[in-house]
Formats: C-alpha cells, sequence, structure tokens
C-alpha cells in the first residue's frame, strides 16, 4: 500500500494530531508501516503516547482509509500530509509549528496562492466594515495577491466577494468543517465561485460537520497561508481576534482599521498596525511582505 495512503490512515487516527504524527516521525523515521504495525510498548516509548493513543494505531483500519481515499479522489479532493509533503500541500503552511497533518483540498494549488494576505473580521459588521473588507480585497486582488478568508459570513464573505470582482482575482477559503460539506450552507454558491478562482480546503475529514474548535483551529491555517492578516472589524472576545493573537506568535503582522470596535481598539493598542479607512496608506502593507510588490 502507498506510503500516502498510510500517512493519511496516521494522520485521521483519533487522538493523532501534527505534534504527535511528528513525534512518532522522530522516533520510528519515515516509515508509515513501521507506526502502524509497532506493538503497544513501542508505541508508549514515543513521547505524549499513552494506552488510548497507542490502540488507536494499532485499531486503523487501512482497507477503509483506501476506500475513502478513492471515494475522495471521485469528487476531484486533493489530499495532502506535511509529514511527505509534495506539490499539493501548501507550503507556507510548513512555516507553522503545527502544521495540519493532512490538508484536503478542493482545487489546485497553484504557486500564485503563496502570495497571499488574510482578511478576516466579525460576522457581523458595520456597514463600514463591510464595505471595508470588500474595498481592501479589492485593493488586493488588483494588485496579484491572493485573498485569503474563512468564508463565514458577514466579513469573510465580502473580502472573498472583493477579491472575486477583479477579472483574474484569486481568493481561498479555509473551511471549519469539511470540503464537501460547505459551512455556511448560505454561502455554497460563493464556496464554488471561489472554487474558479482559487482553492478551498481544511484539515479535517471532508464530510466533517464545523465545530467550535473546529472552527477556532483554522485560523492557524489562515494565518499560516497568510504574509499578512487584516482584521476589518472584530468585539474583543470575538473570533478574528483569536486570527490575530495567532498571527502575533507566528509573526505575522496584523493591520487593522480604526473603526471604534472593541477589538479594533484593542489590537491597535496592542502593536497592529493602523490601516486608514481612505486606503491611503494601503501600499505600507508592501513594506513588510518581501514576497509581494506593488503594481
Amino acid at each position: 500500500m502507498p506510503d500516502l495512503t498510510l500517512w493519511i490512515a496516521l494522520s485521521l487516527t483519533d487522538h493523532v494530531g501534527s505534534k504527535t504524527l511528528n513525534a512518532l516521525v522522530q522516533h520510528f523515521g519515515d516509515r508509515p508501516d513501521a507506526i502502524l504495525s509497532a506493538s503497544t510498548d513501542a508505541l508508549q516509548q514515543v513521547p505524549g503516547i499513552g494506552p488510548k493513543i497507542a490502540r488507536s494505531i494499532q485499531a486503523v483500519d487501512l482497507e477503509q482509509v483506501r476506500r475513502a481515499l478513492a471515494d475522495w479522489q471521485a469528487s476531484e479532493i486533493i489530499t495532502a500530509t506535511s509529514i511527505n509533503p509534495d506539490q499539493h500541500y501548501p507550503p507556507l503552511l510548513l512555516r507553522l509549528d503545527d502544521p495540519p497533518a493532512t490538508v484536503f483540498m478542493r482545487g489546485q494549488w497553484q504557486p500564485s496562492h503563496n502570495n497571499a494576505v488574510g482578511v478576516v473580521g466579525t460576522r457581523q459588521p458595520s456597514a463600514a466594515a463591510q464595505t471595508l473588507a470588500h474595498a481592501i480585497a479589492t485593493r488586493l486582488a488588483q494588485n496579484d495577491v491572493t485573498v485569503v478568508s474563512g468564508l463565514a459570513l458577514g466579513v469573510d464573505a465580502a473580502s472573498h466577494e472583493g477579491a472575486l470582482s477583479v477579472p483574474g482575482g484569486r481568493t481561498i477559503a479555509v473551511l471549519g468543517s469539511g470540503v464537501r460539506n460547505i459551512y455556511p450552507a448560505a454561502n455554497q454558491a460563493l464556496a464554488m465561485r471561489c472554487l474558479e478562482r482559487g482553492v478551498i480546503l481544511s484539515e479535517v475529514h471532508p464530510d466533517a460537520q464545523p465545530s467550535a474548535p473546529r472552527l477556532v483551529a483554522r485560523n492557524r491555517m489562515i494565518t499560516g497561508l497568510s504574509h499578512a492578516l487584516i482584521v476589518v472589524e472584530t468585539a474583543a472576545d470575538g473570533g478574528a481576534m483569536h486570527a490575530a493573537r495567532v498571527a502575533q506568535r507566528q509573526g505575522c503582522p496584523v493591520y487593522t482599521f480604526d473603526l471604534g470596535a472593541s477589538g479594533n481598539r484593542e489590537l491597535l493598542a496592542n502593536g497592529a498596525r493602523l490601516l486608514k479607512t481612505d486606503l491611503s496608506n494601503f501600499n505600507c502593507l508592501f513594506e513588510h511582505l518581501p514576497r509581494i510588490s506593488d503594481q
């Protein structure tokens, strides 16, 4: 059985995340067959692995995984792993301390997708924020920058729409659900339009339901794929604030607008860079992004 199938099987095993998978590789080497056939005692020699995880690894049904891969391939879903990355695995994600062990993707990853900025914000934006999200994404697309967002209602949707309003504009939608289970359903048509110009991707099973932890976890993918993150509008306890904190930990520059929202104020007080609402200082983005050039 090809190594890819074995790596996918391991990465989808209950309680085995990217950090555990990396620990297994450090211990056993680039040998997924050795990991899957290891004894309980051998597995428990790996830091962080106890009886529960060992049992999960030993219970992997490779035939079931093989059938699932065939099913996903029939749906034109591309599967790639961080352990043995190929041309389909987004290379910027490998910068993360815990890159997604598996990425499920609809659409083809292109080199131009590496030239990206994230745009995120509240699901219930003010009229000004809605307009700004569309405008900033439009300007980015006009400068040949891919727009990354999370397909949520509000700011995310406006950002995708802004990129798509430009001929040839590109956008990436990162989901907190499976790529065959678009969430929210209201953005199904938008997701298909994103697919025409970019990719839809997720780190969870293609049919997985959205959940709060999954929606939070996707933030590191949005920021990981981006050379900078623009938080258009957010409350201090909003999901976009989590994305901003993740970006700051990753060393990804964070920008925001002075719109009066509690989260925006907090971000500006804690080092986020100010974008003017008339976009007159738009070019400041490019001063910090070596892979992006203003056109």
